[in-house]
């Protein structure tokens, strides 16, 4: 489609012709946005590497399945479309826990929940296989399938939470962080404890910014 002219996408599945006037946007100087694609198992991060300008890593994810699977598949992608990983942005948001020692007492219980929870999603099953908890997913899934959620976080062993999540002080998060995911990601999100003011909060975040 031309710049400037009528929206008319005429595809196979999909017809995209109405533009209402108020979600055009005002001509400017940027070019057009970067485009994202998320994924976790390999076909579609290979997908993203392939067609898309960067790619959006799962929370439920580790160092090491970055390490050995995402980029591994990213690179292949990339190489179909006749490209490298040097402008491409591998944006994560890992489980990083952090703020008072109460809050952090109150948010590791409910990071074992959500690890529980994603970890017995079988398309998910790969990301514990690759560290030996094959058996530890296929019981979170049969736990699932019999509706015992609150019975789930107590199979998510501290081994567990040290692989997905960096649980640190305000002070030495930003360390942590370049520690495990430097040369690894290109881009990171990350939400604030609510016990940081405006101040502090924006402060660590500039730290984080500059690993």
């Amino acid at each position: 489609m031309a710049r400037g002219h009528p929206l008319d996408f005429q595809g196979e599945y999909y017809r995209h012709t109405l533009m209402p006037p108020d979600f055009v946007p005002p001509p400017h100087d940027f070019g057009p946005p970067r485009v994202l694609l998320a994924g976790v198992g390999d076909l579609m991060t290979q997908v993203a590497g392939e067609v898309a300008d960067g790619f959006l890593c799962h929370g439920y994810t580790t160092a090491r399945w970055i390490r050995e699977r995402t980029l591994p598949a990213l690179r292949e992608g990339r190489a179909r479309a006749g490209a490298s990983l040097d402008d491409f942005e591998v944006l994560g948001t890992p489980f990083l826990v952090t703020g008072t020692d109460k809050e952090i007492e109150t948010t590791l219980p409910l990071l074992r929940g959500r690890i529980a929870f994603y970890a017995s999603t079988p398309a998910y099953r790969d990301v514990f296989a690759l560290h030996g908890w094959d058996g530890a997913s296929e019981e979170l899934t049969a736990l699932s399938k019999a509706g015992r959620w609150q019975d789930m976080a107590g199979l998510i062993t501290d081994e567990m939470v040290d692989a997905f999540a960096i649980v640190a002080p305000a002070d030495e998060l930003p360390g942590r962080v370049a520690e495990r995911f430097g040369g690894l990601l290109t881009r990171l999100s990350f939400t604030p404890p609510p016990s940081l003011d405006r101040e502090a909060a924006m402060d660590l975040v500039a730290r984080l910014r500059a690993c």
